[in-house]
């Protein structure tokens, strides 16, 4: 029996893996997007993607927690579904027995919690703005965050700016008592009860570090505008900040602003306590809801001979002593 050539073997075994490979490929990747426990009743566990996370550190986590077999398979299905852009941050639950493709789509939609960022300075209207932007997405069936009624009971000055994981069913009293809780953590009553050695109380420290956040843009500044605002308190001077005319003035909806560009007419024109150019004086509450440097610097405001201060239109800050010198920096920098 005469034997095949030599080339057509190589041939038939390279026609073989060529049909069988593709096969076998297909069916391995398969079995990395199975579940990673065949249980049904697995229990499921919390899964915490946070704002900004990259979808490798996203497998990465899955992959450590036990949620999937592999790293690079998921990424790959999430590349084919499309959907990378539209996972969400937010805590999941997730279990073992969930197919990596039932992961993948719980990511886009079924987050149990979501991460809402409060800055600095916002005042209370602005902060609910933010929770429903975060709260109120199409695919929230549990909304139930109550705007107006979240603005008539939060506390200006004491909604602490951080970043937050919201239950997305979380009510407008949730929502308040968490950011006070938070601002009872961060701001202690051992803190607060230093209020500048009992020059200042507790409440006044905190309307001094609304002001100051609003007046300044670097936290190096906060103390020096701190040290110019208790000069002219102590000197009995007007305070003439621009944020406290803003903020009786309230939103603006030619500019959809709620701090709106003040004039020279508006220091005048402006009734109300809270407009600093017309009373002496600290604002009767905050005007937005401070951070911790603020607060910090409010507690400890720089000893300075400064009265005055203003930032050109590049966001530097001009400090003088007198009026003279601060009409010479309107001159040089305004």
């Amino acid at each position: 029996m005469s034997r095949l050539p030599k080339r057509t073997i190589i041939f038939a075994v390279l026609f073989v893996a060529l049909v069988t490979l593709p096969v076998f490929l297909s069916q391995y990747y398969n079995y990395l997007l199975d579940p990673v426990s065949p249980n049904k009743q697995e229990e499921s566990k919390i899964f915490v993607i946070t704002p900004g996370q990259p979808l490798t550190t996203i497998a990465q986590n899955l992959k450590e927690k036990d949620l999937i077999k592999n790293i690079f398979a998921f990424r790959l299905l999430v590349a084919q579904m499309g959907i990378g852009k539209s996972i969400q941050a937010g805590d999941y639950k997730i279990s073992p027995a969930m197919s990596a493709s039932d992961i993948a789509k719980e990511l886009t939609h079924g987050a149990i919690d979501v991460w809402v960022t409060l800055p600095e300075g916002l005042r209370i209207e602005e902060v609910a703005d933010k929770v429903e932007q975060k709260l109120k997405f199409g695919g929230n069936s549990s909304y139930n965050f109550d705007k107006k009624q979240f603005i008539k009971s939060a506390k200006e000055g004491y909604m602490f700016p951080d970043t937050y994981l919201i239950p997305k069913d979380a009510t407008a009293g949730m929502v308040v008592q968490r950011l006070l809780d938070t601002f009872k953590q961060k701001v202690t009553d051992s803190i607060l009860d230093k209020s500048q050695k009992g020059i200042m109380t507790s409440e006044e420290v905190i309307i001094l570090a609304s002001l100051i956040e609003r007046e300044s843009r670097t936290v190096d500044e906060k103390p020096i505008i701190a040290g110019i605002i208790v000069n002219r308190l102590n000197r009995g001077m007007a305070l003439d900040i621009d944020a406290t005319v803003q903020y009786a003035k309230g939103y603006n909806s030619a500019n959809n602003s709620w701090w709106p560009q003040i004039t020279q007419e508006d220091y005048k024109k402006v009734k109300s306590p809270y407009n600093t150019y017309l009373n002496q004086g600290l604002p009767p509450k905050p005007i937005s809801n401070p951070g911790i440097d603020s607060i910090r610097s409010s507690l400890n405001p720089a000893q300075t001979e400064y009265y005055f201060y203003l930032h050109d239109i590049e966001g530097k800050v001009h400090f003088a002593r007198t009026v003279q010198e601060h009409n010479q920096n309107i001159k040089n920098f305004l």
